[in-house]
C-alpha cells in the first residue's frame, strides 16, 4: 500500500494541502473516450513542490525572453542644443544652457532604459526540480489526463475542438507530444486557449497560463526520462520509459534550457 504524502503549500494558497500519493490519472482514446486511468512515474509526478525554485525559474524564463533593446539617448546623443536659448540674466526665467536638457520638451533622458542582457543562469538540476514541482501540482489538482492519440487524417479545427470537450476540457489546455506532429498543431492554430508542445520543451511559463494538461501516452516516458529526480534514476527510470529509447531531432526550445 502506497504512503500518503501530503505538502503544505504557502498560507492563503489555493492548493493547501496536496496528495502526493495519487497518481492515476484518466486515459481516453483516439476518439475520446475514457478506457481507463494511468499510473504516472513517481519519480516525476509525485515530487514535494517548491515554491522558490518555482518562482526563480519563471523570473528566469521570462527575463531571459527579453530581448533588451530598449534605448533612450542622453545629452551626448541628442541633436541640437548646442547655443544657449537665452542670455542668463535678465528674463526673469530659470537658468539653461541648452534646449536639449533633460528638463525641456525634447531633451535628453536621465537615467533612461539601454540595450542590455536580462539573461539569469540557473543549475540545471533546479530547472528540472521546477518543472517536476509545477507536474506535481497539476497532478495533485486533478489537471492532468493522458491521450492515446489523435485520429485527424488533416488539420480540422472543429473536430478538434469536439475531441477536446469530450474529453473535459472546459478551458485552457496544454497537449504535450512526443514528436512533432503537423496535424494536430494546424488544428490547434486557431483556437487561443489551445496549445501542442514537445515534451522536451515543456516549461513553467505555459504550465503556469494553461489550466489543464493533456499528456500523449508516448510522451509520459520522455517526460520520465529528461526529469527524472537524481535519486530515481538509478531505479525506476527505465520501467517508466514508455518509447523504449529518445527520437532524434526533436527539437529543443530556445527559452528553456533543460
Amino acid at each position: 500500500m502506497a504512503k500518503t504524502r501530503t505538502v503544505d503549500i504557502a498560507p492563503g494558497s489555493a492548493v493547501q494541502e496536496m496528495d502526493l500519493s495519487r497518481l492515476t490519472v484518466p486515459r481516453y482514446d483516439v476518439n475520446g473516450e475514457h478506457v481507463g486511468e494511468v499510473e504516472l512515474p513517481a519519480s516525476v509526478f509525485a515530487e514535494r513542490p517548491n515554491m522558490a525554485v518555482m518562482h526563480q525559474a519563471l523570473v528566469r524564463q521570462l527575463a531571459n525572453a527579453r530581448q533588451g533593446t530598449a534605448s533612450t539617448r542622453t545629452r551626448a546623443m541628442v541633436r541640437g542644443g548646442g547655443a544657449k536659448p537665452y542670455r542668463q540674466k535678465g528674463t526673469g526665467r530659470a537658468r539653461h544652457g541648452s534646449v536639449r536638457e533633460p528638463s525641456m520638451v525634447g531633451g535628453a533622458t536621465v537615467f533612461g532604459p539601454h540595450p542590455r542582457s536580462y539573461r539569469q543562469r540557473m543549475p540545471r538540476k533546479m530547472r528540472r526540480l521546477a518543472l517536476r514541482s509545477a507536474l506535481s501540482v497539476k497532478v495533485a489538482e486533478g489537471k492532468v489526463a493522458v491521450l492515446d492519440g489523435f485520429a485527424l487524417e488533416e488539420p480540422r479545427t472543429r473536430p478538434m475542438v469536439e475531441f477536446l470537450r469530450r474529453i473535459g476540457v472546459e478551458r485552457s489546455v496544454l497537449v504535450v507530444l512526443p514528436a512533432p506532429n503537423d496535424v494536430v498543431a494546424r488544428s490547434m492554430g486557431n483556437l487561443p486557449w489551445a496549445k501542442p508542445i514537445l515534451a522536451y520543451n515543456l516549461n513553467l511559463r505555459d504550465l503556469f497560463t494553461h489550466e489543464q494538461l493533456l499528456i500523449a501516452n508516448d510522451a509520459v516516458g520522455l517526460i520520465a526520462e529528461v526529469l527524472a529526480s537524481p535519486r530515481a534514476r538509478t531505479g525506476e527510470e527505465g520501467s517508466n520509459d514508455v518509447s523504449g529509447q529518445r527520437p532524434g531531432a526533436v527539437g529543443t526550445s530556445d527559452e528553456v534550457e533543460r
